[in-house]
């Protein structure tokens, strides 16, 4: 299984820290085993089941969330002259839909939400199932509050740059559904 998701996740390769790597890896393991798709699903479900009829698929949201975050991170400490834990950074911006994958059943061969999913939404599930590997507590914190449920706290700056990745590669797909052109 591990050559599985390192086929649909080369960005863990950017962690330099090897037992971060190793734990991030795992942890993508854990949640396909727990989950009923498999790594190729991933690459072929939608990213998100609030949007009708959406094309962009699982892995390519989160890599470009991924994509989206380094080159955030890049701008801001050069033009800021910030210092960012790069492997903090990306170990969380793979991570923080890892609670997905719980999250989603299959019935009658159609993907959707379970009642787990409905109760437990993912930055829970992927904190919970990341805590499991002794990531440190920075890493868990982008992953509780990459999403609106971490509205109400503090980010640190590695958690506000995912966040706002996530939500650029999220938005427009979802405005797109209301707004009339």
């Amino acid at each position: 299984m591990k050559e599985k998701v390192m086929k649909i996740w080369p960005e863990i390769e950017l962690i330099k820290d090897a037992d971060l790597k190793a734990k991030v890896l795992d942890c993508w393991v854990m949640a396909i085993e727990s989950s009923p798709l498999s790594p190729e699903d991933l690459e072929k479900i939608p990213f998100s089941l609030l949007i009708d009829n959406c094309n962009i698929t699982f892995m390519n949201h989160k890599r470009t969330c991924v994509q989206l975050s380094i080159e955030i991170a890049k701008v801001m400490e050069k033009n800021f002259e910030m210092k960012i834990n790069w492997d903090y950074l990306i170990a969380g911006a793979i991570l923080i839909d890892v609670g997905k994958l719980l999250e989603y059943e299959i019935v009658d061969g159609k993907l959707r939400q379970s009642k787990y999913g409905e109760l437990v939404r993912h930055p829970f599930s992927g904190l919970g199932l990341a805590q499991s590997f002794d990531l440190a507590p920075e890493i868990l914190h982008i992953i509780g509050t990459h999403s609106k449920e971490g509205d109400l706290g503090k980010r640190t700056v590695e958690a506000q740059i995912v966040h706002h990745a996530d939500f650029v590669s999220f938005e427009p797909f979802q405005s797109a559904k209301t707004l009339k052109v």
